[in-house]
């Protein structure tokens, strides 16, 4: 839910419109959330990468507010499409269409695309024809642009003005294809059953007799297709979706292949995804089924604020205590679903017994809060700087973030002559937080070749700080490189 903290109670009092019974409350409203929007706008073109693209879903009442924030952000030029997709109709206005409507029902939303640079461009998506053709057909080879190079001679005709459609290698393939089609075979089956038996991939082109005008009969043949390239019509799919995939207390849920269907517009199949109103979780999901589905690698992050379910809601009487949760269960089930291979209400996913088909289902979710370790003020005696509510694994995560370690590197629980340590990402960086620390098991964490260390100062005494500093010292000599020890 998008929230933009203040009232319109105190707007009306602060604007001097309390009491007035048609206050300009729509303006506020726009200006809100335009506040509410520009930062976070700002804040993705930062963490966009300059081949990568952002796509906003928006309904009629802000889109004219969100192109100009996009244009003033991203650019003009970087506007790159905005996708029409179907929105469900309610029958609101059946009850009045016999004396006339205000306005029509509205039957879709738009999703703008925006790019970072000139460097995105969007990968082909193909849609199945409602009525595919069963035959090929002959078009003009000719097209009106104006390219004096691709003006060659074929099968006897050069035209004079446009320019052909092919380079002159491929043009001459494809004469030399339909010469053998028509001398070897014409007489015995179709030119769509050659074209499938050679493997599909075959151009064809011919000349009329005695063709005339600018392309003098010249024609190429389009092969029969079940698909068509999409366009900016994106109508065949619904914004929300309304069956539910999970047993979980979220209304109209983005459609999960909606959101599959734009990450497949997106070239590649390793890069990551930000989701920053992720609700109950569907890019996760949709992420999760695509790299099934293709073996991708691909990563994302939800940005979710922890609103509240109240006692009495359904998500309450289901025992979730925030948004987040539900958004955190439903990645686990969809998880689930990707190991046993179930299929889903929209489409069969079928998993390949190959590992790489079944995709990393591993996350972490966090929670944004202030540092753990409290530093004390001046003349202050403080034993412990970590703060009582926070754990060791808290702790582990702040120092990664603050080394500029990511967090989805491998965290493990493991020993050092006995004393037990937190290990990040084979070693990279080795956490002492416990009570017991000795001079045995610094020299066998050195012996491990970390390439930072953590300690508690609260662990430490003189001369354990002392063998510390020494130890790592000379086990970075050794390791041709310096040891970084940090106490806190």
């Amino acid at each position: 839910m998008d929230k933009f903290g203040d009232t319109i109670e105190n707007y009306k009092e602060q604007a001097g419109l309390a009491g007035q019974s048609n206050a300009d409350t729509s303006g506020r409203f726009h200006s809100d959330w335009c506040s509410m929007m520009y930062p976070r706008l700002r804040l993705a073109r930062e963490l966009l990468s300059d081949d990568g693209a952002l796509f906003i879903s928006i309904d009629g009442n802000e889109d004219k507010n969100l192109r100009a924030i996009c244009d003033e952000i991203f650019g003009e030029s970087n506007f790159r499409n905005q996708l029409l997709v179907r929105r469900r109709i309610k029958s609101l206005n059946v009850q009045f269409a016999d004396n006339g409507l205000n306005s029509f029902n509205v039957g879709s939303e738009s999703i703008f695309v925006y790019s970072k640079s000139s460097l995105f461009s969007f990968n082909p998506l193909r849609v199945k024809k409602a009525d595919a053709p069963k035959k090929g057909s002959w078009n003009v080879f000719w097209s009106n642009a104006d390219r004096p190079t691709m003006r060659y001679e074929i099968l006897g005709f050069t035209p004079t003005t446009g320019q052909w459609r092919w380079q002159k290698n491929m043009a001459d393939e494809a004469v030399e294809n339909y010469a053998i089609y028509q001398r070897d075979f014409e007489a015995k089956i179709t030119l769509e059953e050659y074209w499938q038996s050679t493997g599909r991939s075959k151009r064809f082109i011919r000349r009329i007799p005695n063709g005339v005008g600018k392309n003098g009969g010249v024609q190429y043949w389009v092969a029969p297709s079940e698909t068509s390239l999409r366009t900016s019509n994106w109508n065949d799919l619904e914004v929300s979706q309304i069956s539910k995939d999970y047993d979980l207390p979220f209304d109209n849920p983005k459609n999960v292949v909606l959101i599959e269907e734009l990450i497949s517009s997106v070239p590649g199949d390793d890069f990551y995804i930000v989701d920053f109103f992720s609700g109950s979780a569907t890019t996760a999901d949709a992420t999760l089924r695509l790299n099934a589905k293709d073996g991708g690698r691909r990563k994302c992050l939800l940005v979710q604020l922890p609103e509240k379910y109240p006692n009495d809601s359904e998500g309450g009487q289901a025992g979730y205590e925030t948004l987040c949760d539900v958004g955190e269960k439903r990645i686990r089930l969809a998880g689930d679903r990707m190991q046993s291979g179930l299929s889903d209400a929209n489409r069969q996913l079928k998993l390949d017994e190959s590992p790489k088909q079944l995709p990393d289902i591993g996350f972490r979710v966090f929670s944004l809060d202030d540092s753990g370790i409290e530093r004390p003020k001046p003349g202050q005696l403080v034993l412990d700087v970590v703060k009582p509510d926070r754990t060791e694994l808290d702790i582990v995560f702040e120092m990664m973030l603050k080394w500029g370690l990511e967090l989805t590197l491998p965290v493990e629980k493991s020993e050092a002559a006995g004393y037990p340590v937190w290990s990040v990402a084979c070693d990279e960086l080795v956490c002492c937080m416990s009570q017991g620390l000795t001079i045995e098991a610094l020299e066998a964490i050195a012996d491990m070749e970390p390439r930072r260390v953590l300690i508690l100062d609260s662990i430490l005494d003189d001369t354990l700080k002392l063998n510390a500093v020494q130890i790592f010292k000379h086990a970075g000599e050794r390791m041709g490189c310096e040891i970084e020890l940090r106490t806190v």
